[in-house]
């Protein structure tokens, strides 16, 4: 639903809760598959995620309180491609990508198979200054969206986005390197199926001292919903692992 006017700096005369008021709770129901569903009362209403009866309603009674246009199935989102059939959902940026590769100057340019080489140990002091850190910062802030569908990239992105502020030559190096591996994966993404189980899997993996200047760890994990990757992150430790085991 798209609301065409939205007055944000206005004065609301009316109590609004942002969580639960004391003494009360959030309704719900439970499924045959012992799924638990929040339930939304609108007045006189009562509406769970797969009432369509409902959800058609609710629909047509916010239209006559505002100006609201139906723009039916979700299908693109501020550069998500959302796809959808029977077995589920697909989730890519291939558009997003292809318009930064153009933006970048890397179109025609050749593929690879690996968002880094593993013997890449960036420093603040490699290299020398490149001379459009402009395009750097923006280059890796687009990369950072694009890891919402692209999650093999996040390591990279990570350890690329550390050196935003003075950018040197092998950064620049290790950013052309994940565009790329890019150009040969735009098309990849994330399928949520409509069959999948709600078993909760958690992976994750640490390197020990693996930046070469402060020596802190980075860790990683991701989180399966059955089969649809629905978490994940790759960050540096704050403290410094004195092992292995403890990073």
């Amino acid at each position: 639903m798209d609301v065409k006017n939205s007055f944000l700096n206005g004065d609301l005369t009316e109590e609004v809760y942002m969580q639960p008021p004391p003494g009360s709770s959030v309704p719900s129901i439970k499924t045959e598959h012992g799924i638990i569903i929040p339930l939304l009362y609108v007045d006189d209403m009562t509406i769970t995620g797969d009432d369509i009866v409902g959800i058609s309603n609710l629909k047509q009674f916010l239209s006559y309180q505002f100006e609201m246009k139906d723009l039916g199935l979700l299908s693109y989102f501020l550069g998500l491609e959302i796809s959808h059939d029977p077995s589920g959902y697909f989730l890519t940026q291939a558009k997003y990508i292809s318009d930064l590769l153009n933006h970048a100057g890397f179109t025609d340019s050749k593929t690879i198979t690996t968002p880094v080489d593993p013997q890449t140990h960036l420093t603040p002091l490699d290299g020398h200054l490149i001379s459009d850190a402009t395009l750097y910062s923006q280059l890796v802030g687009s990369l950072v969206y694009f890891t919402v569908t692209c999650p093999d990239i996040a390591y990279i992105v990570y350890i690329v986005s550390q050196f935003m502020v003075v950018p040197r030559s092998p950064h620049y190096d290790a950013l052309v390197h994940i565009l790329h591996y890019l150009k040969g994966t735009m098309f990849h993404g994330f399928h949520y199926s409509a069959h999948s189980s709600l078993q909760l899997h958690a992976f994750s993996v640490a390197d020990w001292a693996g930046d070469p200047t402060d020596r802190h760890s980075t860790i990683g994990f991701s989180f399966f919903l059955g089969d649809s990757l629905i978490a994940w992150r790759s960050k540096k430790q704050i403290p410094v692992a004195h092992s292995s085991t403890e990073a």
